[in-house]
């Protein structure tokens, strides 16, 4: 990942964390992710800890698993997989910021004996090789500029039989329409997120690096109420966050951000992109 790519991603979750804290965490975690409704769950906070749950069982999570969280903003999957599992958890991201709060974060939950934090590339780590069995990736593998090199270092780093999950957005098809890239790019683009690519460019990638049982389900109907949610807070906020943009209280990352907040749900009801989740194997 190049520099300057490396520093949007920063200057992005250190610009928006109090956007995060106040409209988006639940009250028992500090989840960055969208959540997962199903007959089981009926509120924003069940919803961000179920998505947890539905990963680590297509992810095959059990205990003994050591598990690297890769791109783990603020500790939140990684302090509730230790949680719910007798498994040793590695959590890095690019974010300083993150990597504090989610050492505070797995304090406070008392794992902190089982859960360390870092910051690293997740395409690029100074983990041995063969060292975890379950690779966790969490709506974050899309900042990869080039998402064969996430891969890469994943096969590396997964012991034989070791199991790679990931929740996050893919694109329908490559290239869209003109004005359906421009869309897509409207969204991405405040999110510090360079491209997302398809179900079918992921599988070549992972089969390229050596990845066998790739699964692939697209979950947008259990994510959908979240992502309008998201969308709808966005749009009442709009002129009110503009307003404190034209004061200096928010600057032109915050305010990307909230543009990319009503153009992700957009671009969704415009058949540009699906939240899935993949699940792999080393073989």
């Amino acid at each position: 990942m190049d520099r300057e790519y490396r520093k949007s991603i920063v200057n992005y979750y250190d610009a928006t964390q109090l956007d995060y804290r106040i409209l988006w965490f639940g009250k028992k975690n500090r989840s960055v992710h969208f959540g997962y409704y199903d007959q089981e769950v009926k509120t924003h906070d069940e919803a961000l800890l179920n998505l947890n749950k539905v990963l680590a069982q297509k992810g095959e999570v059990k205990d003994g698993d050591i598990i690297l969280d890769a791109g783990c903003g603020q500790g939140g999957s990684s302090v509730w997989l230790a949680e719910n599992y007798d498994v040793q958890v590695s959590g890095i991201t690019l974010v300083p910021h993150q990597v504090k709060k989610a050492k505070k974060n797995a304090l406070k939950n008392g794992v902190a004996h089982r859960v360390t934090f870092s910051e690293q590339d997740y395409t690029l780590t100074d983990f041995e090789d063969e060292s975890f069995s379950v690779i966790w990736a969490c709506e974050s593998m899309c900042h990869a500029s080039e998402k064969v090199n996430f891969y890469k270092e994943a096969f590396r780093l997964l012991k034989p039989g070791g199991r790679l999950v990931c929740a996050d957005y893919f694109r329908t098809e490559r290239p869209l329409a003109p004005e359906g890239e421009k869309l897509l790019h409207a969204w991405l683009n405040g999110w510090s997120i360079h491209d997302i690519d398809t179900i079918q460019e992921h599988q070549s990638h992972a089969q390229e690096c050596g990845f066998v049982e790739f699964k692939a389900e697209d979950v947008t109907q259990f994510t959908k109420p979240s992502l309008r949610h998201l969308h709808s807070m966005s749009s009442k906020l709009w002129k009110f966050g503009t307003f404190l943009k034209k004061i200096g209280l928010r600057n032109n990352i915050n305010h990307g951000n909230h543009y990319s907040s009503i153009k992700q749900y957009e671009a969704l009801e415009n058949n540009l992109w699906f939240y899935g989740i993949l699940s792999l194997k080393k073989s």
